[in-house]
């Protein structure tokens, strides 16, 4: 018999990771959006280093002045100056409120969960390699090795499609929208949740 730990450890932890990776980054948890970074790590490395040549909007309003006169052969005027704030909020830069997290960041964090759960089934004495989804998938779905490849791969393509069309996944929308009463996220959240107990229902009950 398969053990696991106890769903308030694995509550807590979870609680833990959210919190302290909002407090130290100052931006929302996600997993697919880290994933799709790391990916692309080299467009978004050339991106991190043209953003950190323009720390501020006065220099990249200077800048975009100088290529202006360049191009025209016209003089730049001065930069206009910032307009008023109302809070403290309002006068951060948009760019610098919306700008994703660092990228060795979100590499931490990817690493993080492949080493934790490593360490997990280590500790737990359930580390093995293996080559199928389990007793529970074969005897559901397909015991044969290559349909189940082709609806890992098929049931792949769906996740990262409705990723992207949700604008996150579980744990985005799950863990770190809900958590701040974020309204698009209570809805994705009670949608995928939602078919999600919907379906076992159908599997465990009908099939």
């Amino acid at each position: 018999m398969t053990t696991y730990w106890p769903w308030w450890a694995g509550a807590i932890g979870l609680a833990l990771v959210t919190i302290n990776y909002t407090l130290i980054t100052d931006r929302s948890f996600g997993v697919s959006s880290a994933w799709d970074r790391v990916l692309h790590w080299r467009s978004e490395r050339r991106i991190e280093k043209q953003e950190s040549e323009f720390a501020d909007d006065r220099a990249l309003e200077e800048a975009l002045a100088a290529a202006t006169a360049a191009e025209f052969g016209t003089h730049p005027g001065p930069a206009l100056p910032p307009a008023p704030a109302h809070d403290e909020q309002d006068a951060a830069p948009m760019a610098e409120r919306v700008r994703p997290a660092p990228l060795i960041t979100q590499a931490a964090l990817l690493l993080s969960i492949f080493v934790g759960g490593w360490l997990a089934a280590i500790s737990m004495g359930r580390f093995e390699i293996r080559y199928d989804m389990g007793e529970g998938f074969s005897r559901l779905v397909t015991a044969d090795p290559n349909v189940m490849i082709g609806v890992l791969f098929a049931g792949g393509i769906l996740v990262g499609f409705g990723t992207r069309l949700a604008g996150g996944c579980s744990s985005g929308h799950g863990l770190s929208g809900c958590g701040r009463l974020r309204p698009v996220s209570l809805v994705a959240t009670t949608v995928f949740f939602g078919t999600a107990v919907g379906v076992s229902f159908l599997l465990w009950k009908v099939i």
